[in-house]
């Protein structure tokens, strides 16, 4: 039996997630003026979406329509056909910093919702206190 169920195991790729797009904002910001760079970005949220829309589910009957499965997971893709400086580089920094603090905010949320797992477990071993 699991404690947590599926639940840690998703906080736990939505971590993964925050801290690579974290890396690659800073990644980005460190080569703002470096000639002909483009910006990363990190899909998830996008691929997530598509995987949920392929989820596989159980077919009672031959007529049912079937649904494919697809483990995407988490990549990193150059802005390409976006220059923003003269020197062919791709990085707005306006847009980073925007990327950067909602990236901190959707990562505090996760670290809430893990602390509040482990308090959890911890009001039950004491008792209910």
């Amino acid at each position: 039996m699991k404690l947590f169920g599926s639940t840690m195991n998703n906080l736990e790729q939505g971590l993964k997630y925050a801290s690579l797009k974290n890396k690659t904002i800073a990644h980005n910001l460190a080569n703002i003026d470096t000639p002909n760079y483009k910006a990363k970005d990190v899909t998830f949220k996008e691929q997530l979406g598509q995987a949920q829309s392929r989820i596989e589910a159980k077919r009672t009957h031959s007529k049912h329509i079937p649904f494919s499965t697809s483990n995407q997971g988490i990549e990193i893709t150059s802005r390409e056909n976006v220059t923003y400086n003269h020197n062919g580089n791709s990085v707005d920094i306006d847009k980073e910093m925007t990327e950067l603090a909602e990236n901190q905010i959707y990562y505090q949320a996760l670290i809430d919702r893990v602390n509040g797992k482990f308090n959890s477990i911890k009001t039950i071993l004491r008792g209910g206190n």
